[in-house]
């Protein structure tokens, strides 16, 4: 099976904050490369993305600096998601300061995706597939809805039954909310749509 390859890239004119954003999301997974948007138009994006045999492209968005949309495009046919974006911390805003990131391959946590396997698919298949004794961890965490992206190194003291486990979080992190789900590519203005969010049928009885 191959390894996926990801371009990560931003909205048009980003802000510092959302270029550093980027490099982070770029850190985060292995066998990404992070390119400049500077003009280029969602296909052009695309077709570019294509040709040089990315399996997936991820586009990060802002409003007034802040990161606030992120977006997973499957190549070359699809599917593509869309998610809103909130509550971003960066490495370096961490309590704490920052821990060293690790480019081992992450284990990849889904937690309580039972009903969301299409969203969990999706995101899982921006990683490969690590070694067993990898000590990088990544977490999406769905409570109705609402995802918890953290991305954490591990350490282990003592031996045998006083063995202890000690989680060191390495950044970014993020709170996410898919809002859509279209068939096809990010290019394809008539691609139907899987999937769009109605907060009033779907959850928002459910939260008041």
């Amino acid at each position: 099976l191959a390894e996926p390859v990801v371009c990560v890239t931003t909205s048009r004119d980003p802000s510092s904050r959302l270029k550093q954003f980027a490099k982070e999301i770029k850190l985060l997974i292995p066998n990404s490369t992070r390119i400049n948007r500077g003009n280029n138009r969602v296909d052009e994006l695309v077709s570019s993305c294509k040709e040089s045999e990315f399996t997936d492209i991820v586009v990060v968005q802002e409003t007034h600096g802040e990161p606030d949309g992120l977006v997973v495009c499957h190549l070359p046919l699809g599917p593509t998601a869309f998610f809103s974006l909130s509550g971003a911390v960066l490495r370096h805003d961490l309590p704490g300061g920052t821990n060293p990131m690790s480019e081992a391959y992450p284990h990849i946590i889904l937690n309580n995706f039972h009903l969301g396997k299409r969203v969990g698919n999706i995101l899982k298949c921006l990683f490969p597939v690590p070694k067993p004794d990898t000590r990088r961890i990544v977490t999406f965490s769905n409570d109705d809805d609402f995802i918890s992206f953290r991305h954490h190194m591990y350490t282990k003291t003592g031996g045998g039954d006083r063995q202890e486990v000690t989680l060191h979080e390495v950044g970014p992190r993020f709170e996410m909310r898919l809002f859509q789900i279209q068939t096809g590519t990010l290019d394809q203005k008539d691609a139907e749509y899987e999937y769009v969010l109605r907060p009033y049928q779907n959850t928002a009885t459910k939260r008041q």
